[in-house]
């Protein structure tokens, strides 16, 4: 058994301080209590002088930059794990997978592979995937593969990654137009998917990667880096591993419920790895390569409405809001700031330096700030 320390995104937002307690929620605060968005970005601003200074990989210092990425033995650091991998892995555009959650679709396929892993809530109170897969040749089967939804353009465009869907709502067409996406419905659609036949429409979409490669030759995709982009997070170097054991604000995280409330996942910490193993609908939650196992988990509070009268969610991924790092069974509460609309989300802790990831995989948990009193965190026993 497990005890819960803390919870909620209000009651930190409000005190700066965590909560602690033995088998007792503290009392709910009001979303409407939380910090003004105004106020949240004057805590934000980070100029020159309170911001990391860019260094070359091979300088001195606690993280890698990717200012000047260099391979060594046909090896590159990875954008997206920070691990060194095949230069001709390192140095190509990741695939952006859109993947169904629905009980009828699991398991996914091609998720244990997926350096990122964005979940957000779609319609109805389920949640779909983003998953982001730099090593996607092998693959025979990838998915099942979902339609768009707008906010996931965006996490998309941030690491300059290819995205995979099947199909869009009415409100997310516009914005396919800022990504080079490959869409089932259309003419692409014959090459990039296939049907399935263990699984029942809608759940039996799914693509593989001799299939994406032919679909981005077709489509006249760049498989390059755009060379501007010089990558999203900063990661701890190796022998430099973060630990949180003395930031600000910490707290023991070996059991993390994000509060989604259908699949009601949560991960649980292994120190012997090192790693958080993900569990959801009651049990492990598998690819179909076994159990998902993650070394980073960010959790983003973002502000969530309804478009009119439908049940579509319009979250805003923009702007500046609050959030959790965790990672090495600790958890300390964050600031994320967006304001270039196709840049990274830059995340930084209650000081205002921008947060180290530990190499290797991050899952990254898009919630509704009105559902942030959901979330709990529970210390080890």
């Amino acid at each position: 058994m497990m005890k819960k320390v803390w919870f909620g995104l209000a009651g930190l937002m409000l005190s700066a301080t965590f909560l602690m307690g033995c088998g007792k929620r503290y009392a709910e605060v009001s979303v409407t209590e939380l910090p003004t968005k105004e106020a949240a970005s004057n805590e934000i601003k980070i100029d020159s002088s309170t911001k990391a200074a860019e260094t070359p990989e091979e300088s001195p210092g606690d993280y890698y930059t990717f200012s000047e990425r260099k391979e060594k033995d046909g090896m590159i650091r990875s954008y997206l794990t920070g691990e060194m991998i095949k230069a001709a892995i390192g140095d190509r555009r990741p695939i952006a997978v859109m993947m169904s959650n629905d009980k009828a679709a699991l398991p996914q396929y091609g998720i244990n592979r997926a350096s990122i892993v964005y979940e957000a809530p779609a319609e109805g109170g389920m949640n779909r995937y983003m998953a982001l897969i730099e090593d996607y040749d092998n693959l025979e089967r990838i998915g099942s593969v979902r339609s768009c939804r707008t906010y996931y353009t965006y996490f998309a465009r941030e690491f300059d990654a290819i995205y995979a869907h099947y199909g869009q709502s009415t409100f997310a067409k516009p914005y396919l137009a800022n990504v080079d996406n490959i869409n089932g419905l259309e003419a692409i659609g014959n090459v990039a998917y296939f049907r399935s036949k263990d699984k029942k429409a809608p759940h039996n979409a799914y693509t593989s990667g001799s299939r994406l490669n032919e679909s981005i030759a077709k489509l006249g995709y760049s498989k390059e880096y755009n060379k501007a982009y010089q990558g999203h997070y900063r990661f701890a170097k190796t022998g430099k591993e973060v630990t949180l054991k003395d930031a600000p604000q910490v707290r023991d995280a070996y059991k993390v419920k994000p509060g989604y409330p259908l699949n009601k996942p949560w991960f649980e910490y292994h120190e012997d790895d090192g790693l958080y193993y993900r569990f959801q609908y009651g049990g492990p939650h598998k690819g179909d390569e076994g159990q998902i196992k993650v070394k980073n988990i960010l959790l983003q509070y973002c502000p969530a409405a309804h478009y009119a009268t439908t049940d579509y969610l319009n979250i805003d991924v923009q702007g500046v809001s609050y959030g959790m790092y965790i990672t090495q069974g600790r958890a300390i509460p964050l600031k994320w700031s967006k304001n270039d609309e196709f840049g990274p989300t830059h995340y930084y802790d209650m000081e205002n330096n921008e947060i180290i990831l530990n190499q290797g995989k991050t899952w990254v948990c898009i919630i509704s700030a009105q559902d942030s009193p959901n979330v709990e965190l529970y210390g080890k026993q």
